[in-house]
């Protein structure tokens, strides 16, 4: 492998660009430019046919809703026998589709569920990997000073894990906003949290609730897309998919605002209770 691509280059992009161990030459594409970004990075902004010319490995870091579409696009222009990591939160349908379009133009195809914020630990942060070619991908990742562990030979068994995670995480998120919010419309947030953490002493509520509205506030839009393929990932599995579905309105809602935050639960709370207003 000469040469690494990233097609999208937004946190996830920028975070592993900056970390890898560097194979030689180092390229990338995005739809939003982002040159200012790539460049701090080390990494050469170009086109998608020529930042995939040579490319032995890629990485796919678009939006959930675009993997697919990325992979088509770009499936044409990819040198042969390319690994193509996946790394987006995609259902198990949405992998395997893009797996044979990348799969039929002579690339091999990889499902990547990255399963921990990428900051802060960037190229360290935990991923698994499946599918017919997740022991070459083992390799090139384990290469790059990545963390990879191999849990399957079919596409989208790492997906799946990824998605139903999302279930529980996302929707804690979504849970904090409804419920928190209101608390302190009302009045009553020290209550509710005194109560909570009565409950449940071994969780910091209060500080893990002014976590949990900046994470919807600065990215809810990526999250709600994720939580519409959690939700297409429930109903693959004939189930319901009211929990996701909810989760992705909220997820959303918030991250549309555009709210900046401050540190601390009461500020950030009071500037999303104000957008909402407005």
């Amino acid at each position: 492998m000469q040469t690494l691509a990233f097609i999208g280059f937004g946190e996830a992009g920028q975070a592993f660009a900056g970390a890898l161990a560097r194979p030689g030459r180092v390229t990338g594409f995005d739809l939003k430019d982002r040159r200012a970004a790539m460049a701090t990075a080390d990494v050469e902004a170009s086109d998608r046919a020529m930042a995939l010319a040579e490319a032995g490995a890629v990485w796919c870091l678009v939006t959930a809703d675009q993997a697919e579409a990325a992979a088509r696009e770009c499936a044409a222009h990819l040198a042969p026998g390319a690994l193509w990591f996946d790394g987006n939160s995609c259902s198990p349908g949405t992998k395997a589709r893009a797996a044979a379009v990348i799969e039929a133009a002579g690339g091999r195809y990889v499902d990547v569920a990255i399963m921990a914020p990428v900051y802060p630990l960037r190229a360290a942060v935990p991923l698994l990997v499946a599918g017919p070619h997740a022991v070459a991908a083992e390799a090139t990742l384990t290469a790059l000073r990545m963390r990879p562990e191999v849990v399957g030979e079919q596409v989208g068994q790492a997906s799946t894990v990824k998605m139903l995670r999302s279930v529980m995480i996302k929707g804690i998120e979504a849970l904090t906003a409804e419920c928190l919010l209101a608390a302190r419309q009302a009045g009553v947030e020290g209550r509710v949290l005194a109560s909570l953490q009565k409950s449940d002493p071994g969780f910091d509520w209060t500080a893990r609730s002014a976590y949990n509205l900046e994470r919807m506030a600065a990215h809810g839009i990526r999250r709600a897309a994720e939580m519409r393929e959690v939700a297409r990932t429930l109903r693959e599995l004939d189930l319901p998919d009211r929990m996701a579905a909810a989760t992705a309105l909220w997820q959303d809602q918030l991250g549309a605002l555009g709210v900046a935050m401050e540190e601390g639960f009461e500020p950030r709370a009071d500037a999303l209770l104000a957008a909402l207003r407005a």
